[in-house]
């Protein structure tokens, strides 16, 4: 297995002998609007891709989308995605791909398999009270495939009793997490802040984790140098990686 962080929760991953993409956001820098009710208002992304569209999107056999928020999914992976890539995503989204043109979407629904990959969908809480149920519903996956580790992509979630379940039943050896403690003027942060990544760290001492999700959307917080010297703080150093927009794990 082979991943690279590409920007925020976009995610290249070489798996199985597949090329796969998680949560293509591809807008040119500030193309979006600021997250509204944030405390930064800036326009979005705040950062280029680290490659070009054509170089991402060349050879892609399968896209997973964890859901639709526009910094997961934005109107240029809308444009500039082939309909007729196969898409693997929650029941929720499916309607909308279809609206939108796709051909190919896939609901996961509890498992699925595809070209020797197992794929079970994963859930989680976007937020705390009563902020995390507007903002729901999310999803996440685990992969296995023979030959490969069993990864598992959280999504947008804190940390929770849902996640410690993933980790206690699927045993997976990377997880990635989507970091940046994001959040509004109200209420408390909807991904996971430094705590939340030192504690699923903490949970499945075996896994190596990935933290995602940061400086790239006006209303993430968290910057890496602030999570990595949490992460060096806890002695955990060798255990949570924090890549840099383009770096290969």
């Amino acid at each position: 297995m082979r991943l690279r962080l590409i920007r925020h929760a976009t995610l290249e991953l070489h798996y199985a002998g597949r090329k796969l993409l998680v949560d293509p956001m591809l807008s040119l820098p500030g193309a979006m609007p600021a997250i509204e009710n944030s405390p930064q208002s800036r326009p979005n992304p705040l950062v280029p891709l680290p490659v070009t569209l054509n170089e991402l999107l060349l050879g892609v056999h399968a896209i997973f989308v964890t859901h639709t928020h526009r910094d997961h999914w934005d109107p240029a992976a809308t444009a500039r995605v082939p309909k007729d890539t196969l898409l693997l995503g929650q029941a929720a989204d499916e309607l909308k791909f279809h609206d939108w043109g796709f051909t190919r979407f896939q609901s996961v629904y509890a498992e699925f398999s595809w070209e020797g990959v197992r794929i079970v969908r994963t859930v989680g809480e976007h937020g705390r009270g009563e902020i995390g149920k507007a903002m729901a519903p999310v999803s996440g996956f685990v992969l296995r495939a023979e030959g490969e580790p069993t990864l598992y992509i959280a999504g947008d979630t804190i940390w929770c009793p849902e996640v410690e379940r993933v980790l206690r039943e699927h045993q997976p050896d990377v997880v990635v997490v989507n970091a940046g403690a994001a959040q509004f003027l109200e209420g408390g942060t909807i991904t996971m802040d430094a705590d939340d990544v030192l504690q699923t760290a903490k949970a499945r001492p075996e896994a190596q984790v990935v933290a995602v999700h940061m400086e790239a959307i006006n209303h993430c917080l968290l910057k890496r140098f602030e999570l990595r010297d949490q992460v060096e703080a806890a002695g955990l150093r060798e255990r949570i990686r924090i890549p840099a927009n383009g770096e290969w794990i």
